[in-house]
């Protein structure tokens, strides 16, 4: 569903490679100091991700279970890009109830996909040029830990879309029709509800 979710946000065509196990060895990696749970060195996956950049893609994003750090002087973190090489790798592993000792029940499958697309078009979304936004409520907005990555929309802001349309020059109108499909399937009513009304106002507008 993820590829579905980024093929109808950056309306671009979206594979998905074969999956890479961790070898000891190829990445640095540590425990970390409060869960005592691995972690794996950013800087390492980037530099493996530059050497298998298929030379037909735009970008190459790696997606993992396993925790992240970018440095010994940092806890953790959600991803990191190298935007110049056109790499990125992020980390689904604090987005999971499971990682804080919640139960995985209820509509968990729902909110472990709901964040891992908000991740995805943050970290994805670096990559063709967009900074941290700082303007309204945003996926673009940084965060911190999970209570700020969970206050953060799914959508784009004003400023934070025309700046990824005039980066890809894709059909807004065509944006979110495909986002409020997805979301619809996906089960994500107040971001559909959201969407529908942004499509109902851009059509007012004169938009087709």
């Amino acid at each position: 569903m993820l590829r579905q979710y980024a093929a109808a946000f950056f309306q671009m065509e979206v594979k998905i490679l074969p999956s890479v196990n961790i070898v000891p060895g190829d990445f640095t990696s540590r425990a970390n100091r409060t869960t005592n749970r691995r972690q794996i060195l950013t800087r390492d996956v980037l530099r493996w991700l530059q050497g298998h950049l298929p030379e037909d893609a735009f970008c190459l994003l790696g997606i993992t279970m396993e925790d992240l750090y970018p440095n010994p002087s940092w806890n953790f973190v959600f991803g990191e890009a190298s935007l110049r090489e056109r790499v990125d790798v992020y980390s689904f592993a604090r987005y999971d109830p499971a990682f804080y000792g919640g139960a995985q029940e209820g509509d968990y499958q729902k909110l472990l996909l709901w964040r891992s697309a908000k991740v995805l078009t943050h970290e994805t979304a670096h990559m063709f040029g967009l900074a941290h936004c700082i303007y309204f409520k945003c996926v673009m907005n940084g965060s911190n830990h999970l209570q700020e990555s969970d206050a953060r929309p799914l959508h784009l802001c004003p400023v934070c879309l025309r700046k990824l349309q005039w980066s890809i020059g894709f059909d807004v109108v065509k944006h979110y029709e495909h986002l409020h499909q997805f979301c619809q399937r996906a089960g994500f009513e107040d971001e559909a509800a959201w969407i529908a009304r942004r499509l109902k106002e851009l059509r007012e507008d004169g938009y087709k």
